[in-house]
């Protein structure tokens, strides 16, 4: 039997830009047949992203308040309204081919949700879905937001989990438009800071566990962006 293979890199702290054009990148190889399925884990400095059918006015911070906080804007191309990522918050992006799993964007959502919920449940945390919005939420709390693109059954972009992420700076914006419930975090909910790495390990394992992977390769980040901006892989 075939094995399917993930390849996973962990590429620290890095700007959502060079993160985005490395997506691209990785995506075009991978529409291509020149490489496996992708998991990107990773941190960004402060940033607000709005997804294709975000509203301008969800954005409330002024251009005081982006300069004060450094907080940088991006219009991108997946779909939901406006989210934040910055330190202590890990960000995957997967970049699979769906046409080797389901080809089903719903089950996809709802995968991506299961992998965060089954790495809650390991640090004691009960969380479930939202029957009208998608993420990951514990009660009125959502814990992690999720966002994609797909084409041609392969995908872009994924999820943002809170892990020790400061939450006051979601209050430049509303969260991925909701006005009526708000944000936690791991480190909120078990009251300690939670080691990153360690979260990383468990979202790895319940993604390829999620995803049915039999074999994971792992590549160091600076490997994963030289050879992507310089050769093929």
């Amino acid at each position: 039997m075939e094995k399917k293979i993930l390849t996973y890199c962990d590429l620290g702290f890095i700007d959502f830009k060079d993160s985005w054009d490395l997506q691209k990148e990785i995506f075009s190889k991978r529409v291509a047949g020149e490489v496996e399925d992708y998991l990107l884990l990773l941190e960004h400095p402060n940033t607000y992203t709005l997804g294709k059918t975000a509203h301008r006015e969800n954005l409330k911070g002024s251009e005081d308040y982006l300069r004060e906080n450094q907080i940088s804007v991006y219009d991108i191309d997946r779909g939901g309204d406006i989210t934040y990522h910055g330190p202590g918050q890990i960000v995957g992006y997967p970049i699979i081919d769906l046409n080797n799993w389901f080809k089903d964007t719903h089950k996809y959502l709802r995968a991506l949700e299961e992998v965060i919920i089954k790495t809650c449940s390991e640090y004691g945390l009960n969380c479930d879905r939202n029957l009208k919005h998608t993420g990951v939420w514990i009660g009125d709390k959502k814990i992690a937001a999720i966002g994609i693109k797909v084409s041609r059954w392969i995908t872009m972009h994924g999820f943002a989990f809170n892990v020790n992420t400061d939450l006051n700076l979601f209050n430049g914006i509303i969260p991925c438009g909701i006005q009526d419930k708000s944000v936690t975090s791991l480190s909120k909910e078990l009251n300690s800071e939670i080691s990153i790495q360690k979260v990383k390990d468990n979202l790895l394992n319940n993604f390829s566990n999620v995803f049915n992977y039999n074999k994971v390769i792992t590549k160091r980040g600076e490997e994963v962006i030289q050879t992507s901006f310089t050769t093929t892989f």
